[in-house]
């Protein structure tokens, strides 16, 4: 998935605003745990109720969102918000009820709980970055055969030593990237399917 912190490399965005410095945090994959939906139902209800209608949709996204699926034990939430430039109505109300803010770039903010174990990723509606993370969520978790390539490929990387939680989300693009190019086609024979049958 998109790193936690920094979640796209964008061309016109060279250096996001890290609140509190780059971190070097121990990189672990645990095992599969359903009590990581549980604490997403948790967490969207905190935010839910911080939010009110501000929160124009909220969705567990990353790979505790997808059954089976080792992962980094840190809940990835996604947030969508009418206006990302009017941070006091959703950063301040976030921050009331408990968050932290961590990142600050052109279209994305990220908050996240004090113990870190839960990051918070605010977009904007038209955002692309929300397609990507729902495609490829959806894609894991139906194709078996790609959820064991993408864990083997976090577990191969996650036993190499990186100096933070980017460059190790960095190194596993290609792998996500081609990923999501067969999930694109597996959508499109979908629709083609959906449309025949309409016909």
């Amino acid at each position: 998935m998109p790193s936690v912190e920094n979640h796209r490399r964008r061309p016109d965005v060279v250096d996001p605003e890290l609140i509190g410095g780059v971190e070097r945090r121990e990189l672990v994959i645990a095992e599969p745990d359903p009590a990581w939906a549980a604490a997403y139902r948790d967490h969207e209800v905190r935010i839910r109720e911080a939010l009110g209608d501000g929160a124009v949709a909220v969705e567990h996204i990353g790979s505790t969102s997808v059954p089976g699926l080792a992962a980094k034990p840190i809940i990835d939430v996604l947030v969508v918000v009418p206006d990302i430039t009017a941070e006091e109505d959703y950063v301040d109300p976030l921050l009331s009820a408990g968050y932290e803010l961590r990142v600050r770039e052109p279209g994305h903010r990220l908050v996240r709980t004090p113990e870190r174990d839960v990051h918070v990723h605010i977009l904007e509606p038209a955002d692309p970055a929300i397609d990507e993370y729902l495609l490829l969520r959806d894609h894991l978790r139906r194709d078996e055969e790609d959820r064991s390539l993408y864990e083997r490929t976090k577990r191969q990387l996650a036993a190499r030593d990186w100096p933070d939680m980017n460059a190790y989300a960095d190194a596993k693009t290609e792998v996500i990237e081609a990923i999501k190019g067969r999930a694109r086609s597996a959508r499109e024979e979908r629709a083609a399917v959906d449309v025949e049958h309409l016909s």
